[in-house]
């Protein structure tokens, strides 16, 4: 088994493409088959070495780069896909055309429910003579067989006037020089099959496996795009998902391997991904539902790993006390910094706390409260210690938890979001509590 991964650098990787490439990197790897990236770089406007390494970072990032064989670009092949399209011309599977598509639509006006067949004119574009009688059925592994009336299919556009290949050419030869056995790709192909399968007729080849994956919606049922939230894979991670995570949910677009079971580890959706079970009905791409998956991949990091990866994010240093306190907290790693900025520079400037909490007639006697009973708090302090007095505090005012616990976590953070306020006391020691308490005052002596 050999598959490819074959995307055109025209911008971020989109999460649909990115799906696509982990399917194929599932079925290699479960099945001992070779893994292959080829760069469609033949926009040579488009496919700017800014856009080419977008997709290589993206690959990098998902964990699916272990290419089998060194990357193959597209355009680098020029001259292979022109000895192809004289070699059908020799052959007389191709005929050079003037015909535009003015010309197209007139002939198909005059010949109704029949595809354009052009006369050889020694010049213009090159064409691949269609058979006129016929089926071209087309086999594929999601979608079934289908069979497609060779009589309306045009005469196919496989080089342009000056020689250069449409895709249609170029995805052909590529796939046939570098083995492929199986294409796997977005439905939004299928389309073409037929059309890349007279190609491998006319060139006296057979056509590989085909694998048309579903496309991607959003909830609402419309093609995926950035109105429905992330498009990309960039735009994943910035937004702070694990790659493993993205990988479980995305496997799950389209694919399942029974009725109940959502979680995988990597290698078990190597071991069991399998063509077959990929449905041809669109998937949803629900970042609600990845957000939940995410979240539980990320509680389930060591702690140390997660601050690492906190750490990459933000480009700053997270101690692994902040990362702990905080990992019950997030789903996702850029929700870790409006939690705990407050502990990377002082409490936060939040004018609207300040007022509900610290200016409100009361506040005043229980932070004095809080502050006399941790001043009376021995060292070293932990959350439990933290926690008996601090509710010895609220029993002893009769008050509610939340009429204690928000004016400190306000004085302590500067905002209403934290960790959990134990933990947050704890965290900051005792020294950098007292000192966050007395600079609040006071904002609790201006609401009196």
């Amino acid at each position: 088994m050999r598959v490819r991964f074959a995307p055109s650098p025209t911008g971020a990787l989109h999460i649909g493409g990115a799906r696509t490439a982990l399917y194929n990197w599932l079925l290699a790897r479960g099945q001992g088959g070779a893994y292959l990236l080829r760069i469609e770089d033949t926009d040579r406007e488009r496919s700017t070495p800014e856009n080419v390494e977008q997709i290589f970072d993206a690959l990098r990032w998902l964990g699916l780069d272990d290419f089998d064989e060194a990357p193959v670009f597209q355009a680098s092949r020029a001259d292979r896909h022109a000895a192809v399209v004289q070699q059908l011309l020799d052959s007389g599977h191709a005929y050079r055309s003037t015909a535009g598509p003015e010309e197209v639509k007139a002939y198909k006006e005059a010949h109704p429910n029949m595809g354009f067949r052009g006369e050889d004119e020694g010049t213009g574009a090159y064409r691949l003579r269609v058979p006129d009688e016929g089926h071209t059925v087309v086999r594929d592994v999601i979608r079934g067989e289908s069979a497609f009336e060779n009589g309306l299919l045009d005469d196919l556009v496989i080089a342009r006037a000056d020689g250069s290949p449409v895709y249609h050419l170029a995805v052909v030869v590529d796939d046939l020089d570098a083995g492929v056995t199986h294409v796997v790709r977005g439905a939004d192909h299928y389309s073409n099959t037929p059309k890349q399968q007279l190609i491998l007729e006319a060139m006296g080849e057979r056509p590989p496996v085909y694998a048309h994956v579903p496309l991607l919606h959003g909830p609402d049922g419309k093609k995926l795009s950035k109105r429905h939230g992330a498009a990309s894979v960039q735009e994943l991670r910035e937004r702070g998902y694990l790659p493993e995570a993205v990988r479980n949910y995305m496997a799950l677009l389209g694919w399942g391997f029974d009725e109940s079971t959502e979680f995988f580890t990597t290698e078990e959706l190597q071991r069991n991904f399998r063509l077959e079970r990929v449905s041809k009905s669109p998937a949803v791409f629900d970042e609600q539902k990845l957000r939940h998956m995410n979240g539980r991949y990320l509680r389930e990091l060591d702690v140390e790993d997660l601050a690492a990866r906190l750490s990459d994010l933000l480009g700053r240093d997270v101690p692994t006390n902040v990362a702990a306190i905080s990992q019950d907290k997030i789903s996702t790693l850029a929700e870790f910094w409006p939690l705990a900025r407050a502990f990377f520079g002082g409490p936060v400037d939040d004018p609207k706390a300040r007022e509900k909490w610290l200016a409100k007639p009361g506040a005043g006697e229980k932070l004095a409260a809080v502050t006399e009973a941790l001043e009376a708090l021995p060292e070293p302090w932990d959350v439990a210690a933290v926690e008996r007095s601090l509710t010895a505090v609220v029993e002893r005012l009769g008050e509610k938890p939340g009429q204690v616990f928000q004016p400190l976590r306000v004085a302590l953070t500067g905002t209403t979001v934290s960790p959990g306020i134990f933990e947050t006391v704890a965290v900051l020691g005792r020294r950098e509590a007292l000192e966050r308490l007395r600079a609040a005052q006071p904002f609790v002596q201006a609401g009196r």
